[in-house]
């Protein structure tokens, strides 16, 4: 990959990475110099997660600040304001409680169980869910390759 990658000096780079047997290497070579790194694919995922993670907030626009909302409001794709970003996964509501499953930007993930009325610091809000499309009236015909029962 070269296209948008440089080094300090904005000569142009390459950066590739492949399997290395059981590993992952990613090399990076430039005019000032090369690196060739090997980890774990469980490490891999994480440097990629960090990667769309840097990229996402490379591209937001400047926001005016944290925005605090209840539990209950949470939605996927919502970003919690803190030291890591932990981003929702998904969000259940069980009567008073609301489970919150987060995603780490290390690609970690697990559920947490609030009072619907917690309130919850964001640094960015998720896009909200799209609304359920329009059902034509009358079912629905045969799914193709589906057997039919006789």
């Amino acid at each position: 990959m070269t296209s948008g990658v440089e080094d300090r000096e904005g000569r142009v780079a390459t950066l590739e990475v492949a399997p290395a047997g059981t590993a992952v290497e990613v090399r990076a070579a430039a005019p000032s110099g090369e690196l060739s790194l090997v980890c774990t694919p469980a490490r891999a995922r994480e440097l990629a997660a960090a990667l769309v993670l840097a990229a996402d907030r490379a591209e937001a626009p400047p926001e005016s600040g944290p925005v605090t909302v209840s539990a209950r409001e949470l939605r996927r794709g919502d970003v919690r304001d803190g030291d890591r970003a932990m981003t929702v996964e998904g969000v259940r509501a069980a009567g008073d409680t609301v489970h919150v499953t987060w995603k780490s930007d290390a690609g970690r993930g697990w559920t947490q169980g609030y009072d619907a009325d917690t309130a919850i610091a964001l640094r960015r809000r998720g896009r909200p869910a799209p609304a359920p499309a329009a059902r034509a009236g009358g079912p629905v015909g045969p799914v193709a390759g589906a057997r039919q029962g006789r």
